[in-house]
């Protein structure tokens, strides 16, 4: 069972703890923290992207900003940390929307790079992997890249229709795949016969 802190989570606390982490230049370093669970906090990410407080949109693009710098997945669950306190909160799909990409050169030297909602940028490669889940009944694709450990980016719909533009038939695992190269690898998109 995991402790619970008495104290009642408060996003104005963890605002300005981000603010704090910001200063030293880059991202936190969320992975080194290990504070005590303090409850959960009435903050959702919806599936667009859009983050909620108490049932309200943030409207502040830098404060939602800060807010993703301090952003943890442990194990299937989202928190956002600092090195004081830890709470949880809710993700309904991925914590960030992929809004935007560049292609730079072609084929196996293809380089992917992606822009997210809250201004993370982020090449496609053996660190940054990119993977489509597909839903069991409808077969409908939904495209991801991994942004930051454990925390990926659902690639929004126009910029998906772009890279299948660009995508490739190559063989994967002893089959024909369609999908995307991006900085050395091939990330198989659908089988070939499915197209």
């Amino acid at each position: 069972m995991t402790k619970q802190s008495p104290v009642k989570p408060d996003a104005g606390t963890f605002a300005k703890a981000a603010r704090t982490a910001a200063k030293s230049g880059g991202l936190p370093p969320v992975h080194l923290w290990d504070p005590p669970f303090c409850g959960d906090m009435d903050m959702r990410i919806a599936r667009d992207g859009t983050w909620f407080y108490q049932g309200t949109p943030i409207g502040r693009a830098p404060l939602v900003r800060l807010f993703s710098t301090i952003l943890r997945r442990d194990g299937g669950d989202y928190f956002l940390v600092t090195p004081v306190e830890k709470v949880r909160i809710v993700v309904e799909d991925a914590p960030f929307v992929a809004i935007d990409f560049e292609a730079e050169g072609e084929g196996r030297a293809q380089c992917l790079t992606f822009t997210t909602n809250v201004g993370d940028r982020v090449t496609a490669g053996p660190k940054a992997p990119l993977r489509v889940a597909r839903d069991p009944n409808t077969g409908e694709p939904a495209p991801y890249v991994t942004v930051r450990t454990n925390l990926e980016a659902l690639i929004d719909r126009k910029s998906f229709y772009r890279l299948v533009e660009i995508g490739a038939h190559e063989n994967h695992d002893g089959d024909r795949w369609f999908g995307l190269w991006s900085g050395g690898m091939f990330f198989p998109v659908i089988p070939s016969q499915e197209i």
